[in-house]
């Protein structure tokens, strides 16, 4: 299995290869659609290269500055991905407005279409594995990276079949038209990955379905337990912080609370991998009324 950095730096040689081949076919056909595609490119090298960072700098263990790991790094990589994004679709559409009140008609030769199709049908083949192997590995970064690929793999399929229009009904405004709309596209991918980035470090809660393992485990585990409550949890790229208090018997012996704990954290870690789990022991008194996780 591949390690998250080797793929992040595999990202880096792919984006780049990407990018030149768009970068051919904006220089070939002179479109302002095709123009748009590259520079969203130009953000895929920098978003790469700040990914491979994030995913070195958050595989570093805890320290006495960083007592709780340094995992939340991906979610700052993922909000500088947000503002280039930003930035590219910005810039996108300058070069629209200024197209559209300067029309020219489009003259694309086989050779850049046959250049922006390369670029899409690898970046959608990559998009895939980044978002797969993001999710398998919990790392933030590449899964973002690879939603942002599918966006311009869409982008992209938009760009060719309107200039391929374009060139059919030599209506040259549709050309800054498709422009504007690779735009928009890329605002709505920057805005998701703005909601990742600051889902992740408001602490926001996690799916429902992971909090449903969690609780899963607490119960098949916890044979000699009364009671789990006040369950909390929150996932910080690959880690994932769990907290909770377990009632045990009053005339429960400290070694035989704690051998409880034990299977508990175990069992978690097993259907929860990179769980950072603390918890907090209660005599039976100390049970709440609504009956909390029965066990």
């Amino acid at each position: 299995m591949h390690s998250a950095t080797s793929i992040a730096r595999f990202n880096i040689l792919v984006a780049l290869v990407v990018l030149l081949l768009k970068a051919l076919a904006a220089w070939w056909s002179g479109s302002v659609a095709l123009f748009s595609d590259a520079v969203e490119s130009i953000v895929n090298v920098a978003t790469a290269c700040a990914a491979l960072l994030a995913v070195w700098y958050a595989a570093r263990p805890p320290d006495r500055n960083h007592p709780y790991g340094h995992e939340k790094a991906e979610y700052f990589v993922a909000l500088f991905e947000a503002l280039l994004i930003g930035a590219a679709g910005w810039a996108i559409v300058t070069q629209a407005a200024q197209a559209f009140l300067a029309p020219r008609a489009l003259a694309v030769p086989l050779e850049a279409y046959a250049a922006n199709i390369g670029a899409g049908l690898i970046n959608g083949a990559w998009c895939f594995v980044l978002v797969r192997r993001g999710r398998a590995m919990a790392s933030t970064a590449l899964e973002a990276d690879g939603w942002h690929l599918f966006a311009d793999v869409l982008s992209s399929a938009g760009v060719l079949v309107g200039i391929v229009l374009a060139q059919l009904t030599g209506l040259s405004w549709l050309d800054p038209a498709l422009a504007m709309l690779v735009a928009v596209n890329i605002f709505w991918s920057g805005l998701r990955l703005l909601r990742m980035s600051l889902g992740g470090l408001m602490d926001a809660a996690p799916k429902p379905e992971l909090v449903a393992m969690i609780r899963s485990a607490i119960v098949e585990a916890g044979a000699g337990a009364l009671q789990a409550h006040d369950l909390k949890s929150r996932v910080a790229g690959r880690a994932t912080f769990i907290e909770f208090h377990l009632i045990v018997p009053g005339d429960h012996t400290v070694a035989g609370a704690h051998a409880i704990c034990d299977r508990i954290e175990a069992e978690i870690r097993r259907q929860v991998p990179g769980a950072r789990i603390s918890i907090h022991v209660e005599p039976e008194e100390k049970a709440h009324d609504d009956g909390g996780i029965p066990i």
